[in-house]
């Protein structure tokens, strides 16, 4: 076995959640029996795990006979977060056998997860096992089947004697101890998988999903009521900004000030000579043509003061300069350019993008090309999330191009899909972990990726025999397609594997040992 340089961290860490799940000094653990109704696992003859589709329960009792007091010890994991239940009452109830039902019951656990009602059957024979847990938000409900009350402690010693428990030659890892970790178990199934290969991508904005606005000349940026921040949702076509140009030579602000004003005076003049022109043809003292004339030198002369004003503004003043509008609906991801900045031409002012819909590069190398053919969707991961994303094409998704020409730097064809941003949580420039679906589905038996721990090149899995019994078991994997992979040997349908807290289950196999209950 290769050596693992964090082993003695990971073994500490496990050491310590062990001797707080469990085995205490002499003369300790004989109080914490008596503070836990002195129940512990060498009295439970029967041990009995059972899943609804809420929770699971693991309950240990000793052999019931009749007239005799028995302490149960109920388990129950919710199975949403696989942490104990902390409140609700149970009933046990034992029924049929041709004796009337008898139920025991007890308000609430002793300790979160853990109910110890105390039962006294009456009638022998075989009788069935239900427990119901009333949690206030509604019953859950375990029929364990039927159950062996003896009349005398005679028979039940006969009894027990040759009988395999459920747990015998496993590797112990008590609820206490699942309860304390990030701990999950999963039922293999079987499902569809499709071949995969697995690659390196980066998340990217599409071509025309993202703008950078520069300044178009030397001069300064200036706001246009509250400045640009980074984060900000635009529409395309807002005004984010002003930019106000330098102007060369004589061109100062007094000289175009003057000028917008020659440019009103003349064009009050032009208006004025239009009237009387209009006023002399009415009484056909001038021909047509002079109406004409006038007319137009008023056009001109308006059109000549609009555009004096508008230099003007454009250097200074009050709602001058060149509006910056965004080109695009996005957000903004870069301001790179503050208020009152004096700007060369070309300097980069605001970075828009919109993150709603976004690209997945990745590149395969030529090794894989003819393995990969049209690829049918995608899967990847990245740093920071706790989920696989996944592309659908047709559904959140589409494939936009695969590569016709090999880089001859990188020996690779980029691959590219678009896929919707849900609620535009990934940012542009992350480094993906990808995988490519190539061909059709096939069957297969499926579990977590997470559950398959590599073991100096070995694969295995770590199979739920009991509530707290597991077995190592080597199996052999397929494809894996997203964060599910096959399982081709080794394993069958219906079995559970731990999908989260494997690896402490197999440092409970070490030199520091496993622990025992604290009931």
């Amino acid at each position: 076995m290769k050596t693992n340089i964090f082993w003695p961290a990971a073994t500490l860490a496990l050491t310590l959640l062990l001797a707080g799940c469990g085995e205490k000094p002499q003369g300790a653990r004989d109080q914490a029996a008596e503070d836990h109704d002195g129940h512990g696992h060498a009295e439970a003859a029967e041990k009995i795990t059972h899943f609804s589709d809420k929770t699971e329960l693991f309950l240990e009792f000793p052999p019931l006979i009749a007239g005799q007091s028995s302490t149960f010890v109920a388990h129950f994991t919710g199975l949403a977060d696989f942490k104990p239940l902390g409140k609700g009452r149970l009933t046990l109830v034992l029924s049929g056998g041709g004796a009337p039902d008898e139920r025991f019951s007890i308000d609430a656990p002793a300790v979160p997860g853990i109910f110890k009602p105390e039962v006294i059957p009456q009638a022998s024979g075989e009788r069935e096992l239900t427990l119901r847990l009333d949690t206030g938000q509604g019953t859950l409900t375990h029929g364990l089947g039927p159950v062996r009350v003896f009349p005398d402690a005679q028979g039940a010693a006969a009894a027990e004697e040759g009988q395999e428990h459920e747990e015998a030659d496993g590797i112990p890892f008590s609820k206490e101890q699942q309860w304390k970790i990030d701990f999950a178990v999963t039922e293999a199934v079987l499902g569809r998988v499709r071949a995969a290969v697995a690659l390196t991508g980066s998340i990217k904005a599409r071509p025309d999903g993202e703008a950078l606005l520069v300044a178009p000349a030397a001069g300064v940026l200036r706001a246009a009521g509250a400045f640009p921040r980074i984060g900000q949702a635009v529409k395309k076509g807002q005004v984010l900004a002003l930019f106000n140009p330098r102007l060369g030579g004589e061109n100062d602000q007094a000289t175009l000030d003057a000028a917008a004003g020659k440019t009103r005076i003349a064009l009050e003049q032009a208006r004025r000579e239009r009237e009387r022109m209009e006023a002399l043809f009415k009484e056909e003292a001038i021909p047509e043509r002079r109406l004409i004339e006038a007319r137009a030198s008023e056009r001109m002369a308006q059109g000549e003061a609009e555009a004096a004003g508008a230099r003007a503004r454009q250097l200074g003043g009050e709602g001058g300069g060149i509006s910056l509008r965004a080109p695009i609906d996005g957000v903004i991801a870069d301001v790179a350019a503050s208020a009152g900045a004096f700007l060369a031409e070309g300097a980069p002012l605001l970075h828009i993008a919109d993150t709603g819909h976004l690209w997945l590069e990745a590149r395969v190398p030529e090794s894989e090309i003819g393995r990969l053919g049209t690829p049918s969707g995608a899967a990847f991961v990245v740093e920071g999330f706790d989920r696989t994303f996944r592309i659908e094409p047709g559904k959140n998704g589409k494939l936009v191009a695969v590569g016709a020409v090999i880089d001859a730097a990188t020996r690779t064809i980029p691959v590219i899909f678009e896929f919707a941003n849900p609620d535009s949580a990934l940012r542009l420039g992350l480094t993906a972990r990808v995988q490519l679906f190539a061909g059709g589905e096939q069957e297969a038996l499926l579990v977590p990726a997470g559950a398959v721990q590599d073991e100096s090149g070995t694969q295995a899995v770590y199979v739920q025999r009991g509530g707290e019994s597991f077995e190592r078991r080597i199996v052999q994997t397929g494809a894996r397609d997203g964060d599910r992979i096959a399982i081709t040997a080794g394993l069958e349908a219906g079995q559970r594997v731990v999908s989260r807290g494997a690896y402490l289950i197999r440092l409970s196999t070490s030199k520091a040992g496993p622990a025992g209950h604290a009931h």
